[in-house]
């Protein structure tokens, strides 16, 4: 039976645990796990049988997680990890090699910018950025060395959608995976496999758990690229030498990156989910529908009140009407726009920071994705580490804050900016 997404995010990976009955998901706190016997164990190790050995690799609370995401993107498998930023590095991990490079979009998480732009240097990894609604410079960007294009769903922090449709099938041409960063439209308003993306990233820190009590991060495979179509993805499609020459691809076929990711990425790279923050997010996603429903009304409301009032010089959230990006909302993000954006303040730099400093109900944190509102002045904390023109290409100039719209009484939100603004205007 095809279950509904409403029924899948509780559903979906649980079942009564066989031990005791207990209906929700148990915290399985352990380190480890007992082997029936010598064979068994030498079977696991050789990964000829799928079970848990070590929590390092695989936990029964976790492994529900991966399930549950997995089939509310529409994927063959999953791998958790640590953080959103983890997830990001597991995704490239097994398609990179020293001299190897990704196309990057520009619109995106000032972190993520600072990750690829500087930290994956040291991986022997470069990125090139481009402008990812320009097909042309994303084809012109692609070489010998490229193995992936990554970009976001829905921007942070700026609300641009990417058009994955006209992005895959670059990809496609190249055959490269695409990797999509669905974390700010999740995969209620958003399934980028659906249109043909490899793989799917999320910090699940954010809108997955919903109320800023843990970090993680997912990498979601949607088990349809062909890793041995080309020699680019030997890790994948050629002898894994630490296991007796067993090919992945061949072994595994559609998921053939997930166990990679389990067997080769979190057994060296070790950037685990713990099972208790496992729990939470789980527990998070299962009210994820009622929560983007009720993110996405109130953020066309602020949005809209926001846009006709002479404090504000722009707002960029692709719900509105007047948004370059509302018609691909249709297309890309059918069910809303997701509950972030950016405003920009004719005062410019001051009045952001005096606007987040008088606010009331809202909470000046790093971080999106809450049911409380959230607002931060990107440019100087966010993408602090990025040139004046990073800064602007990503959506995140010095004159603009960015919103992340929570799921309290929409007349609160509005009463609490209008306050703040008045204030900063002076």
């Amino acid at each position: 039976m095809a279950y509904g997404f409403d029924t899948l995010q509780i559903h979906a990976g649980a079942r009564p645990d066989p031990a005791t009955g207990a209906r929700q998901t148990p915290i399985y706190q352990t380190t480890a796990y007992v082997f029936r016997d010598a064979e068994h164990a030498a079977a696991l190790f050789n990964l000829q049988e799928v079970g848990y050995i070590y929590s390092r690799l695989t936990n029964p609370t976790v492994a529900v997680l991966q399930e549950r995401v997995a089939t509310l993107e529409g994927g063959a498998g999953a791998v958790c990890c640590s953080s959103g930023h983890a997830a990001q590095i597991m995704a490239l991990f097994p398609l990179m090699e020293p001299g190897r490079n990704v196309v990057v979009s520009t619109r995106l998480y000032g972190g993520s910018i600072t990750q690829f732009s500087q930290t994956i240097k040291r991986f022997g990894w470069s990125a090139k950025f481009v402008d990812i609604d320009d097909m042309d410079a994303i084809s012109a960007a692609i070489d010998d060395d490229t193995r992936a294009i990554f970009c976001e769903s829905i921007a942070n922090p700026g609300g641009h959608i990417a058009d994955l449709d006209a992005i895959a099938k670059v990809a496609d041409q190249a055959g490269l995976p695409l990797i999509v960063d669905n974390t700010s439209a999740t995969p209620f308003l958003c399934r980028p496999i659906e249109h043909g993306a490899t793989l799917v990233v999320h910090s699940m820190t954010k809108y997955l758990t919903g109320n800023g009590t843990v970090t993680g991060g997912v990498v979601v495979d949607s088990g349809t690229f062909d890793w041995s179509a080309s020699d680019k993805f030997p890790s994948l499609s050629q002898p894994e030498p630490a296991y007796h020459g067993l090919k992945f691809h061949e072994t595994f076929g559609p998921l053939a990156f997930t166990f990679h990711g389990i067997a080769v990425g979190l057994r060296d790279l070790g950037m685990t989910l713990n099972p208790q923050a496992a729990h939470y997010t789980l527990m998070g996603i299962e009210t994820l529908s009622l929560r983007m429903e009720r993110h996405c009304e109130n953020a066309v409301r602020v949005a809209e009140w926001l846009e006709n009032d002479d404090r504000i010089a722009g707002v960029t959230y692709a719900g509105l009407k007047s948004s370059p990006y509302n018609d691909r909302m249709a297309k890309i993000c059918p069910r809303g726009a997701g509950g972030l954006f950016t405003v920009a303040l004719k005062g410019g730099y001051d009045s952001c920071v005096k606007l987040v400093d008088n606010l009331e109900l809202f909470s000046h944190v790093a971080n999106l994705g809450d049911t409380r509102s959230l607002i931060i002045h990107s440019a100087s904390t966010t993408h602090r580490q990025l040139t004046p023109e990073q800064q602007k290409a990503a959506g995140a100039a010095p004159d603009v804050v960015r919103i992340s719209i929570g799921t309290e009484d929409a007349n609160d939100i509005i009463a609490d900016l209008d306050q703040a603004l008045s204030k900063a205007a002076n």
